[in-house]
């Protein structure tokens, strides 16, 4: 099973707090079978640790290191939020990629996603995008 479909994306989003995006976010992980439910108080708690905001308008929620009995398998959810969600401090999210990672692969899964996402015009791209497929074919290394 790949682990970004496009049951997990959501375009065009809006939250008016990082909680609820954080939420939907973990919300999709859920719905198509990554995670269990508890998984997305664990990306709550993980965000009070520290942010998951990573520059470029991009935040990586994610469970914290107890969670990992709560993913099922590995897999990613992708929302947009083209008028961004404040994640603090003045930095504003507009594309939130949620992490489920089975055993050791979220580490790799990260680095994937770092490497995409550290070119702004990919994350352009990505907040720009019109259609489900665009965003599979910007994240097609990381599936």
């Amino acid at each position: 099973m790949s682990i970004l479909k496009e049951a997990n994306i959501q375009l065009n989003q809006s939250f008016a707090t990082k909680t609820d995006a954080i939420k939907a976010t973990g919300q999709v992980l859920v719905e198509q079978g990554y995670v269990k439910e508890q998984y997305i108080e664990q990306m709550l708690k993980r965000e009070e640790l520290s942010s998951t905001y990573m520059g470029n308008f991009i935040a990586i929620p994610h469970g914290t290191e107890e969670s990992k009995e709560d993913v099922l398998q590995s897999g990613l959810s992708v929302i947009q939020v083209p008028e961004g969600v404040d994640f603090g401090n003045g930095n504003i999210v507009k594309i939130l990629i949620g992490i489920a990672g089975k055993g050791n692969e979220h580490l790799e899964i990260l680095s994937k996603i770092a490497i995409v996402c550290s070119e702004e015009e990919n994350v352009e791209k990505l907040v720009q995008a019109k259609s489900k497929e665009d965003i599979i074919s910007l994240l097609s290394e990381v599936n």
